[in-house]
Parts: structure tokens; sequence; C-alpha cells
């Protein structure tokens, strides 16, 4: 083999930055470029969105599939600073937003949803689109600015008065990447209204305008935020053992956060635990899940040690016996939540596991002490299930 064909230096390295980089490998940004990678476009432009209303700047999000195979978020918040200036608390600007990476991922923290994929914000959904305008509507002017692929193809253009105030960004996923793929409009109504559940004052509507029937406009708004996620999960588990869904939310300093959990035992022998961490579903469980289980536990085997429903001799229950039919929310906030690994599948950080652990024992227990017959159905079906095996 020559001295040319195995020289390597410098020069044979290819930096790549902003557009350039996201473009040339866009599933290391959005996952996929297929249907999921769409659906994630569509999630780092309506991050920004929702975290404005669940800050109290904004009321309410508006997301549209649009006729012509784009997709529209808008929000009726103060509207995206135009142009950032030292000092300016309103976030990054409108380019910043649209071009840098990690520009529109915010603080993070328990007051915010984790939509972003990796934090990287509008920016990547710029770059994979064929084309973006951003409409802002702030202290009463209207501004538009227009995109090719992440590229500016006009500055933000100040075009006549506003009414009202928000940002809409509308963009057109580029087919040379995701080919013939589509929006689910089924998909994207599940994650909104999870993401409603999760976050009882959040208002964000889904519409539909592909429907050849006419539009389908669906509002997702929970004011019983996880209790009525649990009573959702719950209409096909059968007839519930006991008619009220249990919840509480408690607030811990030791895991710097809050902990919401609702759960209800019904008839049938199927378990639908769900766990979140920030509004992101970690389907891998973790700390604040198996704190979870370790406290409802504790609280069924001490209840059913006091009312002599175990004899001294029996074991306490473990957390394999307590699922049989228990529907269940696990929802932590953290301002500095420790996920294990890229994709946010677990939740690490021992603190939450003893915090969550706590706090449901005590609430489980106060209610099981409140609720003597309904407590009588559910301890005892959890003694005779762990008894049969």
């Amino acid at each position: 083999m020559s001295e040319e064909v195995i020289r390597y230096d410098a020069s044979h390295i290819q930096v790549l930055e902003g557009w350039e980089a996201i473009r040339k490998r866009p599933g290391m940004y959005v996952g996929s470029t297929g249907e999921r990678g769409l659906h994630q476009l569509v999630f780092e432009v309506a991050c920004r969105a929702v975290n404005e209303v669940l800050a109290g700047r904004a009321g309410s999000v508006d997301v549209a599939l649009t006729p012509d195979g784009g997709l529209r978020v808008a929000d009726d918040g103060p509207g995206v600073p135009v142009e950032a200036t030292a000092g300016d608390t309103g976030g990054p600007g409108l380019e910043a937003l649209l071009t840098r990476m990690h520009a529109g991922a915010g603080p993070g923290g328990r007051h915010t949803a984790a939509m972003s994929l990796f934090g990287t914000g509008p920016c990547v959904t710029n770059a994979l689109s064929s084309r973006l305008t951003a409409e802002v509507r702030r202290e009463g002017v209207r501004w538009v600015q227009e995109y090719a692929r992440g590229v500016a193809l006009t500055p933000p253009t100040a075009v006549g008065p506003a009414t009202g105030s928000g940002t809409t960004i509308a963009f057109w996923p580029d087919t040379d990447i995701f080919g013939t793929a589509e929006c689910s409009f089924a998909v994207l109504a599940e994650y909104f209204r999870q993401l409603a559940f999760l976050n009882q004052g959040l208002s964000i509507s889904l519409t539909d305008e592909r429907s050849p029937g006419g539009f389908r406009p669906v509002r997702f708004q929970f004011p019983g935020g996880v209790r009525d996620f649990v009573a959702f999960l719950d209409t096909r588990a059968g007839a519930p053992v006991h008619p009220d869904v249990i919840g509480f939310e408690r607030e811990d300093p030791r895991m710097e956060g809050t902990v919401e959990v609702a759960l209800r035992w019904c008839g049938s022998r199927e378990e639908r635990v769900q766990s979140f961490a920030n509004s992101v579903h970690t389907p891998d469980g973790g700390t604040h899940a198996m704190g979870f289980r370790d406290g409802v536990a504790a609280a069924v085997t001490s209840y059913a040690r006091h009312r002599r429903l175990l004899a001294a001799a029996d074991p306490d229950l473990g957390t394999d016996r307590i699922g049989e039919g228990l529907t269940a929310v696990v929802s932590v906030k953290l301002d500095g939540p420790e996920f294990l690994g890229a994709t946010h599948g677990m939740l690490g950080g021992a603190a939450v596991r003893a915090c969550v652990a706590e706090a449901v024992r005590e609430h489980l227990g106060t209610w099981l002490e409140g609720r003597p017959e309904h407590a009588a159905a559910v301890v005892g079906r959890i003694v005779r299930g762990a008894r049969r095996n």
C-alpha cells in the first residue's frame, strides 16, 4: 500500500456545522427519516410553544396538519423576540431560534416539558424542511421570515400591524429526506393528549386539515391531571375494584421536584403502570417507578398486617404482587432529572426512589385506613393472589 493511500492528516477531516450537519445525518437528530422523524419535527417546534403555556406566558397551543403536506404550530404568547438584545429576558432572537442548535431548548427543569429529542430545538425542523415560514406578532407589529432548507431567504420583515400576540411556525418537511412518509393524526393526538394529562394548565388543539370530509379539530385539556389519565386508561380495564381514583401531588426538596401519582385497581388481571419524568415517557421505568412500587407494597403490607389479613408467618407482600389489575400513572417533575441514556427511557437518581416511595406509602396508607370497605377488596385480592403463587 502506497504512502499516498495510507496518509491521513487534517486535510481529510470534514467539519460540518449547523444545517449542513443536520441534513447530512438527519436520523441522528430526529430518530429516523420515516414517520417517527416527521413527528419529531413537530415536537421540536411545539416544545417552545408548550413551555410558553407552562410558564404562564401563553394560554394555548394550536397544531394543524395542512392539505399541502405542511404543519403549523401556533401559540398566543408574547411572540419570539425578533432581535434579542443584551438583558432581553424573552429568550433567543428569531433567527437564533431557527438556526442555532440548543437555542430553543430552554433552561429545562420541573416547569418545562422535555419534548425535544436532544434539546436541539426548532433549528432541526428548519434544516430538514424544504420551506419554513415564521410569523411573530409582538408589541403591535407583525413580522415574517422565510427559510429554505435551513437557510434564510429574507431577514425578519415587518409587514404591518398585528392583532394580538404570539408565534406561528409553518413548515413543509423535505421530501428529499423523508420521501412519501406522512404524519399520523392518531399518533400526534395520542402524544398531545398524554402531554395535556401530565400538565393540568395546558390547552392544546390538533386539527387535521387534510381530511376530505372537513377539518377534525380536537382540543386536549384535563383539569384532573393524572387522575383523568388513569380514568382514561381504565376505559377497557373492566369494572373497578374501588370507584374513586386515588391521587396526590407532593413537592419534596430532597429530590428537587414534585411527584404526582394516580392509581386504581380494576377487575382485569392486566397491569397498566406508566411512568414519566418532566413529561417524558420512561418506558424502561427507573427510580420513580421503583419508588412507586416500593411505596404501594409497603402500604398494602402494613394494612394487611394491621387488619390480620396476613398471618405472622406470611412474608411481606413484594412489589411483584401488587400489579394485578392496577392502573397507575407516576409523574415526577425535577429541576435536574438524571436520565440514563440518550433516549431518556429510564430515570436515575437515588433520592427520587426514596421520596416517591415515602409519598406513596403515606398517601395510600391514609386512603386504605379511611376507606375500609374498598381497602378490604383491594388488599384481600392482593393477599389471595400472593398465596396462590
